[in-house]
């Protein structure tokens, strides 16, 4: 079985013809962003990291691994489970691109999405 082409990108750059499915994976909708310019396909906010733990990490880089545990081990909990299981299926089926609001990327919950829908 072939692994999925899952890529990240921030919600305000433009959408292209290579997205393939676009889920906002945010917790919350993007200031200032209108859902007619977002171009999503799904907002999948049941995958997003707690709020309590999303406060805690505040992207600060020397956090990231124990953010990464962390939020591993509520993608656990069976509604970000079964959430996770969806995003799965459509990768299978095409390129997912998945969607935040945050400035780092590579150093954000939707990366850590990626790495594990990859593996």
């Amino acid at each position: 079985m072939t692994k999925p082409t899952v890529q990240v990108r921030r919600i305000y750059e433009e959408s292209t013809s290579s997205d393939g499915a676009r889920v906002l994976v945010d917790g919350v909708w993007p200031r200032g962003m209108s859902k007619d310019k977002a171009n999503v396909d799904e907002w999948l906010k049941q995958v997003a990291p707690s709020t309590e733990l999303r406060k805690w990490y505040r992207h600060d880089q020397d956090k990231f691994d124990e953010f990464t545990r962390h939020y591993k081990q509520e993608l656990d909990d069976s509604e970000r489970a079964q959430a996770l299981g969806h995003l799965r299926e459509l990768g299978r089926e095409q390129t997912l691109t998945l969607l935040t609001a945050v400035k780092t990327v590579d150093i954000s919950h939707a990366a850590v999405l990626a790495d594990v829908l990859r593996s």
